[in-house]
């Protein structure tokens, strides 16, 4: 079963506000849901598929809150030392316009779903910490979503998701192992550029 479509959910209940960096994470995260999914709803364009609209809304809202540094080293896992610092530099590029075009259109199939949060497990001086929520489908099981996040210089920050325990960067790791073996790390970067032509060019058609 694949839950792409429940990626946005997963993400702009992070997508979060200025003032809210000196929230807990799970505070943070429970505090911005009805304001986002308020903006979803009331968006006529977002919900007629305007693709350009939903990556605006993507950018600006939740791409910051995201460490794509972080996401790409794990996803490449012992790979990345092979990388050289330019490599690495595109890599993480690459990797994150592949995610944020891959799940903008999942935007558009939103339909009254609601979240809920579990109170953090977390000690004073905690920097790394799991965000435990559910996901309820109107006539459909909830879906257990969980958010590890780390404290930077810049706030909490995203690293990586995991959908019903299915990691989203070890589902890529697989992938990109198995592109570095056949063609190398340049192989895997003509890939994912490749893709993410692709994908503009959906996004402009849109």
């Amino acid at each position: 079963m694949t839950y792409r479509f429940l990626f946005p959910l997963v993400a702009f209940v992070l997508a979060v506000p200025a003032w809210g960096a000196e929230l807990a994470p799970d505070a943070l995260a429970k505090s911005v849901t009805d304001e986002v999914l308020a903006i979803v709803r009331a968006d006529k364009e977002i919900q007629a598929g305007n693709r350009k609209r939903v990556l605006q809304l993507v950018e600006s809202k939740i791409v910051p809150h995201f460490n794509f540094t972080r996401m790409t080293q794990l996803a490449m896992g012992r790979n990345w030392r092979q990388a050289s610092p330019e490599q690495q530099r595109v890599l993480v590029g690459e990797f994150r316009v592949l995610l944020v075009r891959t799940y903008t259109a999942a935007f558009t199939q939103y339909r009254n779903e609601t979240v809920e949060y579990r109170p953090a497990r977390m000690k004073p001086g905690d920097t790394d910490v799991v965000v435990q929520s559910f996901i309820n489908r109107p006539g459909g099981q909830p879906v257990a979503v969980d958010y590890s996040m780390e404290k930077t210089g810049e706030g909490w920050k995203v690293y990586n998701v995991k959908i019903e325990g299915v990691s989203l960067v070890e589902n890529y790791r697989n992938t990109f192992n198995s592109e570095i073996q056949k063609s190398g790390v340049d192989g895997l970067i003509r890939t994912l550029s490749e893709r993410n032509r692709e994908l503009a060019q959906q996004v402009q058609g849109g």
